[in-house]
């Protein structure tokens, strides 16, 4: 009995130690040179692509494309691990003109036509895609927005969640795309506000340049005014 305690206790102590390291892994890691931090890419990688999604009242086909992965004992992991016992092909969900999932891309492609476009050629972990819909029912104008990783802002070599998550506008075409949130800044939120076509988002800066983003840090309000053609950002300040 006395034994089975040790056991629990030092697994309890194991676990805190690893929740801690984990709170306190830092989001932004700082260097002299303070440019574009980019992922390096994995050659073991193999791309697949999701069947393509029609938003209702576009003349696009949006493919999302990801990495093949696997799942062992539970868990997640990339295509190429040893002893697979189930093996995913798919990389994204749909559901009231959204796309989820972990993409590396998402491509474009205009219906009648056989050519598809990537939204960018850069490395970006994209996490969500929203097409808004209630938007162009109003003001004819057929937008994507998007939350993404577009920056190793933690330097630890790849792109995921433990990066700072920035906010992106593309029109349905996947041209015109536009990044809202500042680098270094982490999206908090976005809102849309369809009486008004505007897009609000809060974003916090880690003014203390501690790598964490925590309550001495600031908070930033915008929007965007998307019946206009211009996506123009505006500051506004409610507290």
């Amino acid at each position: 009995m006395k034994k089975l305690h040790i056991a629990l206790l030092g697994l309890s102590v194991l676990l805190l130690t690893s929740c801690k390291e984990d709170s306190e892994k830092p989001k932004v890691t700082y260097d002299a040179s303070r440019g574009r931090a980019v992922a390096k890419t994995d050659s073991t990688d193999i791309e697949i692509a999701d069947l393509p999604i029609h938003m209702d009242g576009t003349n696009y086909l949006i493919h999302p494309v990801g990495d093949l992965s696997i799942r062992e004992k539970g868990i997640k992991t990339r295509y190429g691990s040893s002893s697979v016992n189930d093996l995913s092909f798919t990389i994204s969900n749909y559901g009231e003109n959204e796309i989820t999932g972990f993409l590396q891309n998402i491509k474009f492609q205009k219906i009648g036509s056989d050519s598809i476009k990537a939204l960018t050629d850069k490395p970006v972990l994209i996490q969500t895609a929203t097409y808004l819909k209630s938007v162009a029912n109003k003001t004819k104008n057929q937008i994507m927005v998007y939350t993404m990783v577009d920056m190793d802002t933690n330097k630890d070599g790849k792109l995921d969640t433990s990066d700072i998550k920035a906010l992106y506008l593309s029109e349905i075409s996947g041209d015109k795309l536009t990044k809202l949130s500042d680098s270094y800044q982490e999206l908090i939120d976005w809102n849309l506000i369809e009486s008004n076509n505007r897009l609000y988002f809060r974003t916090v800066e880690d003014t203390n340049k501690n790598g964490q983003f925590d309550k001495m840090d600031v908070v930033h309000y915008n929007y965007v005014d998307l019946s206009n053609k211009e996506w123009k950002i505006i500051s506004y300040k409610p507290v």
